[in-house]
């Protein structure tokens, strides 16, 4: 019997960038199956993410609110577990919300909302835990040139991560299946799968890396390091060691990059066909999305951390076969907790209290629905960053405490090549999205709030060091699972 209210599947990415998948333009990539979902549905061309890093990214994607409302601004920050998360509301709605793979939650709540949650992450579920070893690949996973470096054929184990993801889900679908042939599925699923791809090691299975290996392209925008780079840039590329990178530590780590894409690509295809083959497809609405985006050597640069369009922006596909609109691409301004407010409304859920999100349904069915056209983003870090971003119509402020900031037109200057803020015919444009940036949100209040939040961490990982809490869900990632061929 099928079900009134939908099934939702929602799969997230870690470190996607849009431009590298086929159905936003890349000629390249090899991307079937996320072409196909975006034939079948909704692409949209202009999400943006509400920080550049994943943590508070993903906590604000869960909760609906802006980094500093959730006071998590850096990957050691927790979530307060009294914030609903869209997970609590799809709950309260009749859904029994189940995680597969990746969230990145730190703390001692690794559910917020979800009641079942069948992979865990890599990383210790409390600050201060066990870390990591990546061995062959130690240091690789950050933002540093060893991941250049250290790039090219052979593994990653954020790829056997994922592959225990994909057959949890695939799994997990079957069973749902069963119960659906021998009449038991009395209520609608919510299933959210968690992938660490394409996220850095820049290291690929050979399979997949000679897919690419002699046929990838340098970087689009080369911006070569000097004193006329933006203060921020300047010392972020030293403190990185990118202020030159070697043509071959390009072609390999953009090589790999690339493959895993590919490699993603084909296990969401594996949860798709497993989903279609167990006739659960039919009232299932599906969205692809990522946490936010990389750079790739664009502009020079690597990982996140910055507000170009490379980082920034994500891919966003959204497909309700028989309800939504097929093979249509939205341009409008949108930002990830857009997302999360449209998945709530898709499925009858009630919205959540104090979600800064809008839902695109409206939208959709209507092209002619007033819809203001932006979307908000923010990095912040204990090195002194203060930094938020607004995209707003055509323009986008990149905004640097103490720092000069940028300001660009996008429909005449796509890349961002040419900083308007000095030009005196943007003069108002820049002042009116300074004052957007900056409308209850205070960079110096945020450096006392993480001062103090800094302090309280000490704290939580000294503990942890001394007690050595269990990790109740934690994906056992192996020194042996990370090499170079």
């Amino acid at each position: 019997m099928q079900n009134q209210q939908p099934n939702l599947l929602y799969i997230h990415s870690d470190q996607h960038n849009p431009y590298v998948t086929g159905c936003y333009g890349d000629q390249l990539v090899q991307t079937p199956n996320l072409d196909r979902l975006a034939a079948e549905g909704i692409v949209f061309e202009n999400t943006y993410c509400p920080s550049p890093i994943c943590v508070p990214s993903r906590m604000s994607m869960l909760s609906g609110r802006y980094p500093y409302e959730n006071e998590v601004w850096t990957n050691s920050h927790i979530l307060d577990s009294g914030i609903p998360t869209f997970a609590h509301a799809m709950g309260a709605a009749g859904y029994d919300p189940v995680l597969i793979g990746r969230m990145h939650a730190l703390g001692p709540d690794q559910l917020h909302g979800y009641t079942e949650r069948l992979v865990g992450d890599h990383g210790p579920n409390h600050p201060g835990g066990g870390g990591v070893d990546h061995g062959e690949l130690s240091g690789t996973a950050g933002p540093a040139r060893v991941s250049l470096q250290k790039s090219g054929a052979g593994q990653s184990a954020y790829q056997v991560h994922d592959e225990d993801v994909t057959a949890a889900t695939v799994d997990y679908l079957n069973r749902l299946g069963v119960q659906k042939r021998a009449g038991l599925l009395d209520k609608p699923f919510s299933i959210s799968v968690g992938f660490m791809l394409p996220h850095q090691p820049f290291v690929a299975r050979d399979i997949d890396y000679q897919l690419y290996d002699g046929r990838m392209t340098m970087p689009k925008i080369n911006e070569p390091f000097s004193d006329e780079l933006h203060p921020y840039f300047h010392w972020w590329r030293e403190k990185c060691g990118i202020t030159e990178v070697s043509e071959d530590e390009i072609l390999r780590a953009r090589t790999a990059y690339w493959a895993l894409v590919t490699r993603m690509d084909i296990m969401i295809g594996d949860i798709l066909s497993a989903l279609k083959e167990n006739d659960l497809d039919q009232n299932t609405i599906i969205l692809y999305s990522s946490d936010h985006g990389e750079q790739v050597g664009e502009h020079g640069l690597w990982w996140k951390q910055t507000f170009y369009e490379h980082s920034v922006k994500v891919p966003a596909i959204l497909s309700w076969r028989g309800n939504l609109p097929e093979g249509i691409r939205c341009d409008n301004v949108i930002s990830s907790l857009d997302l999360n407010a449209t998945m709530l409304d898709v499925l009858g859920a009630q919205p959540l209290p104090n979600s800064r999100g809008r839902s695109v349904l409206p939208l959709l069915n209507d092209e002619d629905t007033e819809w203001d056209d932006i979307a908000f983003s923010e990095y912040c870090t204990y090195d002194g960053c203060f930094h938020r971003m607004i995209r707003y119509e055509d323009w986008k402020l990149n905004y640097y405490h103490g720092q000069p900031s940028q300001l660009f037109n996008l429909k005449v200057d796509p890349d961002e090549l040419h900083d308007r803020s000095n030009d005196s015919a943007c003069r108002d444009v820049l002042v009116e999205l300074t004052d957007m940036v900056l409308d209850g949100w205070n960079p110096n209040t945020i450096a006392q709030q993480m001062e103090a939040k800094q302090k309280d961490t000490q704290v939580l990982g000294k503990w942890a060091r001394n007690t050595q809490p269990i990790d109740l869900f934690r994906w056992n990632l192996l020194p042996e699972m990370d090499y170079l061929d």
